[in-house]
């Protein structure tokens, strides 16, 4: 038991400690901060190439319409993906109803339905070309008012369907781990459960609720195809838009800096919105919040309402999805055989796996980088690898557009022929970039929890007993996160494969990827052959829901339970995550 202490000091005494916290070898610093560097250039980029446009005094045309479309669609999910998500989290852990213990966590499933494709889905159904309209209109005549599917209200039933999952799994964590004592006291004085509800889980439950909140504002601000499907010009597509329609460049970064504005505001809303109070709770013994057993018509309202919600955000539009690719094989077997998707589906996994990979391997470094160097500016850069997640798609494809013009700039200058030339833009490159700047955050996030797990001792062990960090890493480090960066890989390339703006924006030509290809297709209204395309893309974002799943179920005690519940969850929601 006292081994590893007495290697620490020894470490201490002979220098090695000081490579451990802060002054040892430069070199793992620069590779963090050049890490950091290679994230932020695309973002700094658009930042100065749109600032600087704005000192000749025009604006995009429609700007203020986009803005407001924009906030309005936020407020929109928000306040969906807050009843729903909030709501469905209290009934399941205030209360026990048939089929509860199943629904628990299916409920997380609609976290692998692409908002995009249950928005194509539903137009096909509820559109005024669909069967619903066309039923009603001849039972009622055909001068039957109804309202506009495609609008914003049809947007943020869809995305509200898609992204409550974010607010009900930290909701219900939340819940879950709530102190006994707080609750219990409550309930001592007299406050009903309701009252108990208001005036104490949720006061506590707020950071929980904000980090959902700000979770789905980021999806809602990043989705690209959901929005256009409903005629919903946001600022997000706005930047697509007048690029691809215009090539008004200049517009379209500093349409990119509007983004990135609505970015900051959207994390900014989230401090606010924890205020300045802390929650920290004591630990104490109690019953706490326990599920009280509803009987009669109340139980099965309760299960119809979580059936409902689990039915529309994932098993109808599947079953219609299926239906659709059984249709179509049954009507043109050739289909099946349609070398496209083969091609497609050759692209899309070729590029997320090399993303994966990237990231994967970038991450573990950087994260060495931190146990080996330490100190703040390493601490900095590595958490500034991270930003990328958070900045949309749309965003990145220009800034990495703007890095490679200004590099082949500076070489034409030093004197090498056309600089870079098409070797980025003209190939699958600029989009590995733009994934690894898109995708570094859940791969770094994932690794660095399994580092947290490491015990400083080993580390400054290893480095007492002679070995150099590059050995470390090698032989102490990487066996001991390799669970972390098995989930990196998956996590990374699952979003790679449902990215969708980065590829229409960098793609080169005659490459197409399966995400693309269903964009296209539906945006056509050709559902059925879109359908086989979006099985194989829905089924890709369940494996990370299906871990999670198994995670959950295995949990043998509410302590665990609750873990399982507030473990990260990788964003599958839509095209963007």
């Amino acid at each position: 038991m006292t081994e590893a202490p007495v290697l620490a000091e020894a470490g201490t005494h002979s220098g090695t400690s000081r490579r451990s916290t802060g002054s040892g070898r430069p070199l793992w610093a620069g590779v963090a901060v050049l890490a950091a560097v290679l994230v932020a250039a695309p973002v700094v980029a658009v930042l100065l190439d749109g600032v600087g446009g704005l000192g000749g005094g025009s604006l995009p045309r429609g700007i203020g319409d986009m803005v407001l479309t924009t906030v309005l669609l936020m407020l929109g999910v928000g306040t969906g993906t807050l009843l729903v998500g909030g709501g469905l989290a209290w009934l399941v852990t205030a209360y026990r109803f048939p089929l509860r213990d199943v629904l628990v966590w299916l409920l997380v499933l609609p976290l692998a339905m692409p908002a995009y494709i249950l928005g194509f889905v539903l137009l096909s159904v509820f559109d005024v070309a669909g069967p619903v309209q066309g039923l009603l209109r001849s039972l009622f005549g055909a001068d039957l008012w109804l309202p506009e599917v495609r609008s914003l209200p049809g947007a943020v039933l869809v995305m509200s369907l898609t992204l409550y999952p974010y607010v009900y799994l930290l909701a219900r964590a939340a819940l879950v781990e709530q102190s006994p004592g707080t609750y219990d006291a409550a309930r001592t004085l007299g406050a009903t459960r309701g009252r108990a509800l208001v005036r104490v889980l949720l006061p506590l439950a707020r950071p929980s609720l904000a980090a959902g909140l700000s979770l789905v504002m980021m999806e809602t601000l990043t989705d690209f195809a959901t929005v256009q499907y409903f005629n919903v010009t946001t600022v997000s597509v706005g930047v697509y838009l007048v690029w691809k329609g215009s090539f008004d460049f200049q517009s379209a970064t500093q349409l990119a800096v509007l983004v990135l504005l609505f970015a900051v505001a959207v994390l900014t809303g989230e401090r606010l919105l924890r205020g300045r109070a802390r929650f920290h709770q004591k630990g104490a013994r109690g019953r706490g919040l326990q599920p009280r057993r509803l009987t009669g018509a109340r139980a099965w309202a309760a299960t119809a309402a979580c059936t409902a919600a689990l039915a529309a955000g994932f098993v109808v539009p599947v079953v219609q999805l299926l239906v659709w690719a059984v249709g179509q094989a049954v009507a043109d077997p050739a289909s099946l055989q349609d070398p496209r998707l083969v091609s497609y589906l050759v692209n899309s996994l070729t590029v997320a796996t090399v993303a994966a990979v990237a990231c994967a391997a970038l991450s573990t470094t950087v994260a060495h980088a931190v146990r080996m160097r330490g100190g703040p500016v390493v601490s900095f850069a590595a958490q500034l690898t991270t930003f990328g997640y958070a900045v949309p798609g749309a965003v990145v494809g220009i800034g990495v557009l703007l890095v490679f013009a200004h590099a082949d700039t500076l070489l034409e200058a030093a004197g090498v022929p056309g600089g870079t030339g098409l070797l980025v833009t003209g190939s699958v490159l600029g989009i590995l970039y733009a994934y690894v700047i898109r995708f570094l955050a859940p791969a770094y996030q994932a690794v660095d929890a399994s580092f947290a797990k490491i015990s400083p001792t080993i580390t400054w062990s290893a480095l007492s007993l002679g070995a150099p960090p590059r050995r470390v890493l090698a032989r102490v480090h990487a066996p001991m996160v390799r669970p972390g960066v098995a989930v990196a890989l998956v996590l990374v390339a699952i979003d790679a494969v449902k990215e969708l703006p980065i590829v229409l924006m960098l793609r080169p030509f005659g490459f197409t990827t399966v995400s693309v290809w269903v964009y296209e297709l539906a945006r056509e209204n050709f559902w059925e052959k879109a359908a086989l395309p979006a099985l194989v893309i829905v089924a890709a974002a369940v494996v990370p829901v299906f871990v999670l799943f198994r995670q959950a179920r295995g949990a043998g005690t509410p302590g665990d339970e609750a873990r399982a519940a507030a473990a990260p969850v990788p964003a599958t929601g839509g095209e963007e995550r």
